[in-house]
């Protein structure tokens, strides 16, 4: 199986969609950004509500690009051929959906506050991947050895946690926690048993570490 099989095409798409928007609108079409970016004090006031999805096609630079897109190639795919396609999507969309709307009502009273990225989707299918393989491991260069995903997972929400009250820029740093959010709860709301599976796995874990 690869990346470019059917069972893994909404994955796919999401992918190539986001990286080539964002570097279209960091190197060629800046307008891109502007009109994407989203804008909480504006969003009611002038009915901008696509900005609410279109902000998870842009990103402020690079890097920022870099490590959702990586995050997302680690566990998108496995995620979608275990739960199809049509799950998936709606998984994604929920998780940038409702951690846009909550990164919204929070500066909501802020002219100037600006954000844009897929931190709140990606976030969602991190989350809901790590209750359906919690053994799995990744590697992020230049570390030398296997990161757990749990691990991964709480480094990531510690990370954004931190970011979110030191801001710089205009990344969303607080979607990442909605998305988590978005994530746990659309796998207890879909597949119940996942949530015996992952917690049988904990408490063999903690069996065996005590």
């Amino acid at each position: 199986m690869t990346i470019f099989d059917a069972d893994y095409a909404g994955a796919l798409v999401l992918l190539l969609a986001t990286a080539a928007v964002s570097l279209l609108g960091l190197f060629v079409v800046p307008a891109i950004v502007r009109l994407a970016v989203l804008r909480p004090y504006w969003l009611v006031r002038n009915s901008e509500y696509w900005r609410l999805i279109s902000s998870g096609f842009v990103h402020a630079n690079l890097s920022h690009l870099f490590f959702n897109l990586l995050t997302f190639y680690f566990f998108a795919f496995a995620l979608e051929g275990r739960i199809g396609t049509g799950r998936f999507l709606t998984l994604y969309a929920l998780g940038l959906l409702l951690s846009n709307l909550g990164t919204s009502y929070r500066h909501r009273k802020e002219p100037d506050y600006a954000s844009l990225g897929a931190s709140g989707a990606i976030s969602a299918v991190l989350f809901a991947a790590i209750v359906y393989f919690p053994t799995s491991s990744l590697y992020i260069l230049p570390i030398p050895v296997p990161i757990p995903a749990p691990l991964f997972a709480v480094l990531y929400l510690a990370y954004s946690y931190y970011q979110s009250r030191h801001p710089s820029g205009r990344v969303n740093h607080d979607a990442h926690i909605g998305g988590a959010l978005t994530g746990l709860a659309f796998v207890a709301v879909t597949d119940p048993a996942a949530f015996s599976r992952l917690l049988g796995v904990i408490g063999a874990f903690r069996s065996g570490a005590t």
